[in-house]
């Protein structure tokens, strides 16, 4: 039985004209910001591979599509709760309804909801991908001419819009805060290492110690799920080192407070016994005992910027993909004791 000839998609022509999809996207619709070369190539490939381009489906989706498919990891967070705020106000300008979908950071779950919003036939997809993802999963997606924003963790090779924090920066803020204050001995707590936040805070975290002529000391550094349990886990893996140091920089704030939650219940003075500096500036770090000194993720900011981008491309945007990067702010509270004082 003779084999279905697979669909061309414009990725297949991007990549046998050797330029990203954006730009075969603009050589199509004939932009003067293509070179005549690039686009002669493009329209070569796009008439080899026998590409066509269904320029009426692609109309009635970016013009009459009223829903948006949003692809976390979950609201129990608070970080993400914040996110979806940001991003349902600034749809809500549009008409827009939001698909919510939550992956517990498993990308098995991921695809399972990607595969769903696609055949409710969603506009665009806002994802915070699972640890794991790559970037064929979202590039599959624009292949179909469905746009995708990343937010908060980026994807290396997807070829679209990315909204997220310095993470460098804030990692370097926080670390250098508490040198500051007189820590030597800093532990990293929480998060998972195959992030992209996570790798991005580290380096800021690392090279604050540089900075300072310090060594760093990854014998302190403890994974864990992004959760009050996963700070409830590190820091009893922490207690057990010995000599115990004297400040933590913590992914999140949720880890910060499974953290001190812990640390009380042990007997332990939060700030004090160790000095503790979280990541997000969610409310409950503004409400805690003590209140948490913490680096602000613009975490409703991020998911305004997030809905914009995505707007921008139901509204027919063929610019090359945008990657906007908020400033990080430390916020001090009461957390951090010098270690004098512990």
């Amino acid at each position: 039985m003779k084999q279905k000839k697979r669909h061309v998609t414009l990725l297949d022509v991007a990549e046998h004209a050797g330029v990203s999809r954006a730009t075969a996207s603009l050589a199509l619709r004939g932009s003067p910001n293509i070179a005549k070369a690039t686009r002669d190539k493009v329209l070569a490939s796009m008439q080899e591979l026998g590409y066509v381009y269904d320029r009426i489906a692609a109309n009635l989706r970016s013009r009459d599509s009223t829903t948006v498919g949003l692809i976390i990891m979950e609201l129990a967070n608070p970080f993400y709760s914040e996110l979806l705020v940001g991003i349902h106000q600034e749809l809500d300008k549009f008409g827009k309804t939001v698909i919510l979908g939550t992956t517990f950071d498993s990308p098995a779950i991921q695809e399972r909801l990607l595969s769903t919003m696609l055949e409710h036939r969603v506009g665009g997809i806002i994802l915070s991908a699972a640890p794991g993802s790559d970037s064929e999963t979202v590039n599959r997606i624009l292949s179909r001419d469905i746009p995708v924003v990343l937010v908060n963790r980026t994807l290396r090779g997807a070829e679209c819009d990315y909204v997220g924090i310095d993470n460098v920066k804030g990692g370097q803020i926080a670390a250098e805060y508490l040198i500051k204050k007189g820590h030597r001995s800093i532990a990293f707590l929480g998060g998972y290492s195959k992030l992209s936040s996570w790798q991005g805070r580290k380096q800021g975290f690392d090279s604050a110690h540089l900075a300072a002529g310090l060594t760093v000391d990854n014998s302190l550094v403890f994974e864990s799920p992004a959760t009050r349990e996963g700070g409830i886990e590190v820091i009893q893996k922490l207690l057990k080192v010995s000599p115990l140091p004297t400040a933590a920089f913590c992914y999140n704030d949720t880890i910060a407070i499974g953290v001190m939650m812990k640390m009380r219940e042990l007997g332990l003075v939060p700030g004090k016994d160790i000095a503790i500096v979280g990541f997000d500036d969610i409310p409950e770090a503004a409400i805690f005992s003590p209140k948490i000194t913490t680096v602000s993720a613009c975490t409703r900011m991020m998911g305004a910027y997030a809905a914009r981008l995505l707007q921008a491309r139901l509204e027919g945007s063929e610019a090359d993909p945008q990657t906007v990067i908020l400033e990080p702010e430390l916020v001090v509270r009461q957390s951090c004791s010098p270690p004098d004082e512990t």
